[in-house]
C-alpha cells in the first residue's frame, strides 16, 4: 500500500496513487521566474496548483515514478509539509507593505524561517509572526507566536488550529528588538527538544502551566 513519502515532501493523495508536493517559498516572498517554473513545471506534468495556508503553492497529482523528475526541474527545497518538525514560519507583509504594521515581520520572519525551517522536534511545530496585533499571521494558534507591538514584540507559546484547538498564552508581554526574539524563541525550541516529550507544545503550556514554562524557558537552567 502506498504512503506519504516524507523524505521527498510527497503526501499521498485521495486517490491513493499520485501525490502533492509544495516547494519552500519562504513567508509566501517569490519572484516571477520562480512562478513561471512552478507554472511550467504544472504544465508539463498535467499537475493542478493550489495556495496555501501555509504561504506555499503546493502541486497536485504527481506520479510516484515522477517525484525526482519534477523536483529536479523546479529546483527547489521541498515545504516541510509532512513531519515532526517546524512545518511553517507564516508571515504577514509588515512595515514592508502595509499600512496598519508597527514592526517589520517580513525581515524577522525570514530569520526565523532561515534558522528553523524543517528542523525535527519531538512533534510538529508552526510559527507566525505578525507586524501588529491584528495577526494576520494567525499567532494566537499558532506554536510560537510572535507579534508586533508599539515597542517591540509579544511573544506567545502553545497554540493550536488543530484536532486539540487552543488559544496560545503569552510568555513574554514586551520584547525590545529582533534579536531578543530570536534569543528567546531558540531558547524555547532548546527546552522543547530537550523536554523528553512527544507531544506539542500546547499540551505541555496546559500541564506545566505558563508560569512554569516562562521560568525554564527565561529564568531557568535549562534555557541555557
Amino acid at each position: 500500500m502506498k504512503k506519504d513519502i516524507v523524505e521527498k515532501g510527497a503526501i499521498l493523495q485521495r486517490d491513493r496513487e499520485t501525490y502533492a508536493i509544495a516547494p519552500h517559498i519562504p513567508g509566501g516572498l517569490t519572484d516571477t521566474a520562480t512562478l513561471r517554473k512552478i507554472c511550467d513545471v504544472a504544465d508539463r506534468y498535467g499537475l493542478q496548483l493550489k495556495l496555501t495556508s501555509a504561504q506555499r503553492i503546493a502541486l497536485f497529482g504527481v506520479k510516484e515514478e515522477e517525484l525526482d523528475t519534477v523536483w529536479a526541474e523546479l529546483a527547489q527545497q521541498p515545504g516541510a509539509t509532512i513531519g515532526l518538525c517546524v512545518r511553517s514560519v507564516k508571515i504577514c507583509p509588515g512595515t514592508t507593505h502595509c499600512k496598519r504594521a508597527v514592526q517589520d515581520s517580513v525581515s524577522l520572519g525570514l530569520k526565523l524561517d532561515a534558522l528553523y525551517h524543517a528542523m525535527v522536534l519531538p512533534n510538529k511545530m508552526k510559527i507566525g509572526v505578525a507586524g501588529c496585533m491584528l495577526s494576520c499571521a494567525e499567532v494566537a494558534v499558532k506554536d510560537i507566536g510572535i507579534m508586533g507591538v508599539p515597542k517591540g514584540w509579544k511573544i506567545l507559546v502553545g497554540g493550536n488550529a488543530g484536532l486539540r484547538p487552543r488559544l496560545a498564552d503569552p510568555l513574554v508581554e514586551e520584547v525590545a528588538d529582533e534579536e531578543e526574539v530570536l534569543d528567546i524563541v531558540g531558547r524555547i525550541i532548546r527546552w522543547y527538544r530537550s523536554s523528553g516529550r512527544e507531544v506539542r507544545i500546547g499540551r505541555l503550556v496546559e500541564e506545566m502551566g505558563i508560569d512554569r514554562i516562562r521560568e525554564k524557558v527565561i529564568g531557568g537552567k535549562e534555557s541555557e
